[in-house]
């Protein structure tokens, strides 16, 4: 399958999974950081079950691969970016959190202008701005 469906079956999986988290946030009166607590386990237990057969390719990954894998994944987006997203969708309505949430992929294509020496297009200009546009149509008072 192409890149793109993966990309939009992630997106259903992190809608539609923000519905659940949020509902059983609520319903059991429990913390964001339990609530990711839980979500990681569960995670930690599918992945590491389906990645049995590459976790041979671990010790051959250089150290800073590993390092870039830890600190992005694991600390930064994993951590930090999870236990924002969770106190965000306990305060908040989904309808407002999620549109801002997701705005992940502005932040990445950011990331690779700056960083990863990708080409700044009109293409990329006007994304980034309809991006900005709905976010801030969506999330308006």
């Amino acid at each position: 399958m192409k890149p793109q469906i993966f990309a939009l079956l992630a997106a259903i999986c992190w809608g539609v999974g923000g519905y659940f988290e949020k509902k059983g946030l609520h319903l059991g009166n429990l913390s964001p950081t339990m609530g990711i607590t839980l979500r990681t386990l569960v995670a930690f237990v599918l992945l590491a079950v389906a990645s049995y057969p590459q976790w041979k390719t671990v010790p051959l990954a250089s150290s800073k691969a590993l390092i870039y894998m830890i600190v992005g994944g694991g600390i930064v987006a994993g951590a930090a970016g999870m236990l924002c997203f969770y106190t965000a969708i306990k305060g908040a309505p989904l309808g407002r959190v999620m549109p801002i949430a997701f705005t992940s992929p502005l932040f990445g294509a950011l990331m690779g202008l700056i960083f990863g020496g990708e080409a700044l297009t009109l293409k990329t200009i006007l994304g980034m701005s309809l991006t900005i546009g709905g976010i801030i149509l969506l999330t308006i008072e």
